[in-house]
């Protein structure tokens, strides 16, 4: 006879505009296919993130228990979402996005003020805490170039 399986937490990821989660795709089906009530979710995830701008993407970490309870996790805004926002970016076709064909064009320009206070926004971040504050930057840079803006001193 088969041993059985010992239950294990599941992780959920989800990037929900701050302020603006609700029980409508993608969180309710997401959570909901896990047993979890998504409109609870939602309560708290709009209360944590109610200090932000609304709408900022934010990326959540839900771990689902067996016992169906959950915890979530914010983390900071996606980089590329701030420097998109830094360069002030217009939308195309109702979307941010970065550059069609990147190294070829430019889709706006960052000071290496913006790159600093990005990396400082990434830096309160637990995972990235051990990072330096320079090494963040080259990373940001790199980012940047990847997307289509650049980097003026």
């Amino acid at each position: 006879m088969a041993a059985k399986a010992i239950p294990k937490d599941v992780v959920v990821k989800l990037i929900v505009g701050a302020g603006q989660a609700s029980p409508s795709p993608p969180v309710g089906p997401a959570l909901g296919s896990k047993g979890v009530k998504s409109m609870d979710f939602c309560k708290e995830f709009n209360a944590r993130t109610a200090h932000i701008n609304v709408g900022t993407p934010i990326p959540a970490r839900v771990t689902v228990r067996p016992d169906r309870s959950f915890t979530f996790d914010l983390r900071t805004p996606v980089t590329s979402w701030l420097l998109l926002q830094a360069a002030k970016v217009e939308p195309r076709k109702a979307r941010i996005r970065g550059g069609e064909r990147p190294g070829h064009e430019t889709i706006g320009n960052v000071s290496l003020k913006h790159v600093y206070e990005i990396a400082k926004i990434k830096q309160t971040e637990l995972r990235l805490s051990g990072l330096s504050l320079q090494g963040l930057c080259m990373s940001i840079i790199a980012q940047a170039k990847s997307i289509g803006i650049k980097v003026v001193p």
